[in-house]
């Protein structure tokens, strides 16, 4: 949707999503970890389910790390991987 229309996620879901998670930005990565977390946790009760849920939290720690790190970066000069939404 960046290249096509424009919208950036800062920017244009700001106002919508920002309420919801009291300003502060969720990527896909910080569910990665906490997944990750969670399988390290559960890892001696049952490990075939812990194998499962940290390849599912480290695909989803790095696919936002190559979309920030290794898409975003080169193409349009920023990272644009923020903490917090803008103050508006």
């Amino acid at each position: 949707m960046r290249f096509g229309v424009g919208l950036e996620s800062s920017r244009d879901t700001a106002s919508v999503i920002g309420p919801l998670t009291w300003g502060i930005r969720i990527h896909h990565g910080y569910i990665g970890v906490l997944l990750m977390g969670v399988a390290a946790w559960i890892r001696v009760r049952s490990p075939r389910t812990a194998a499962w849920i940290l390849l599912f939290g480290a695909a989803l720690t790095a696919g936002d790390l190559i979309h920030h790190f290794l898409v975003l970066w080169p193409l349009t000069g920023s990272p644009e991987f923020h903490l917090t939404y803008p103050q508006t």
